[in-house]
């Protein structure tokens, strides 16, 4: 057997994540390895809960990075929080709240499903409803920002909603961080996770986590053990917990953490609130030029998250062959639809590193080539007009 060295193509990510992964991230990554425990490692551990406090707008003290992608923060906060017997009341707009049911389930809890149609919010009446005829319910889940659809749900009324029925909050902000506001303290949240792959512009394998002081109490308070040992929060606070002595129970991944720092410190110095700007701005360049090609959204405006865009697909048109074009031709990569939305449109995202007007334009020249050589029903010449009268 003779395997050589793996050197990937250099693509330009505009799906669903991963994003375009910046430089200076990949450089910090390459930096030398030293010990997890090693005091060096340890401060710069300390700078980075400051900054993801940042990131997620929180003084919460419990907020780290998870060694581990996204859907282990999502497990993290369910194992820690859910014992069995409880009633949770899990908002589904998408895939991703189904899979917050899965977990619910494993925990031995029961879920109690507020279901809306794919490309809508949730509906904060419907949460409001379902709480009255569950009183008894202890928590409330849902996403903030469905990858699967590109709908941002308004995550500040549905906490109100649950803290009045005296409900904790499990917040999906896999692709909301610093992409879409997000405050997680104003609005009361009080165990919220994320993914490091998206509008961080990171590489993919770290989840922060945040989990607020009332989330806290109830994890200390629980009647049985954390289903999961590498999850469970009580352990894991003897490693990133505020005033921890920093006792081993996990190697963690020293150079990923490295290229989380380096993005964290990216975000600070572009701001907050100028990521989130960036985002939005670029959203309507591409909308632009998607409108003026024929192509429409399925998302409703007030809605629509800037970072992540389901567009449909023209009729007739064979939407994993143009997927496979613009991959094979334009090295460029976008989505495809996800459970109910499968084959129905194409998910482009504007995330992180890859919110940038080279891309927007390279996406919308390369789709239009692809679908005009396909016969597809587009207006011709009109996309990059459109998209560069949206950029005055």
């Amino acid at each position: 057997m003779s395997i050589s060295s793996f050197n990937p193509p250099v693509r330009t990510l505009m799906g669903p994540g991963p994003s375009d992964v910046h430089p200076r991230i990949t450089s910090a990554m390459a930096r030398p390895t030293i010990g997890h425990l090693d005091p060096v490692f340890v401060g710069m551990m300390d700078q980075v809960k400051e900054m993801l406090q940042y990131a997620f707008a929180t003084q919460n003290q419990l907020t780290i990075p998870v060694s581990a992608p996204g859907s282990a923060g999502m497990e993290s906060c369910f194992v820690n929080l859910v014992e069995p017997g409880d009633k949770v009341v899990v908002c589904q707009n998408g895939v991703f709240g189904g899979r917050m049911k899965e977990n619910v389930e494993r925990c031995g809890a029961t879920a109690i499903m507020v279901e809306d149609e794919w490309g809508k919010p949730v509906d904060p009446n419907k949460l409001e409803e379902t709480l009255k005829s569950f009183p008894d319910a202890k928590i409330v889940a849902f996403v903030h920002a469905e990858t699967s659809t590109g709908a941002r749900s308004d995550a500040k009324t549905l906490c109100e909603i649950a803290r009045q029925h005296d409900c904790l909050t499990i917040v999906d902000a896999v692709t909301s961080l610093a992409g879409s506001e997000l405050l997680v303290d104003d609005w009361g949240i009080d165990a919220i996770y994320s993914g490091t792959q998206k509008c961080l512009s990171c590489t993919p394998g770290i989840s922060p986590l945040s989990f607020s002081d009332r989330a806290i109490e109830v994890i200390k308070s629980r009647h049985t053990k954390v289903q999961s040992w590498f999850l469970d929060t009580n352990l894991v606070m003897g490693y990133w917990g505020p005033n921890a002595k920093r006792a081993y129970h996990h190697t963690a991944p020293v150079n990923a953490l490295y290229a989380l720092h380096e993005s964290l410190v990216m975000l600070q110095e572009e701001g907050i609130k100028n990521a989130w700007d960036r985002h939005m701005k670029n959203h309507l360049i591409l909308r632009a030029g998607i409108e003026a090609m024929g192509l429409s959204f399925i998302v409703d405006e007030p809605y629509r998250l800037p970072q992540l865009n389901s567009v449909t697909i023209p009729e007739g048109v064979d939407e994993a062959q143009v997927r496979t074009r613009l991959l094979t031709e334009f090295n460029l990569e976008i989505g495809a639809g996800l459970g109910a939305l499968a084959g129905k449109v194409w998910r482009i995202g504007l995330m992180g590193h890859s919110s940038r007007a080279e891309n927007i334009f390279l996406c919308l020249s390369a789709l239009e080539a692809v679908l005009s050589d396909m016969g597809a029903p587009i207006n011709k010449g009109a996309a990059l007009e459109a998209a560069t009268a949206a950029m005055k």
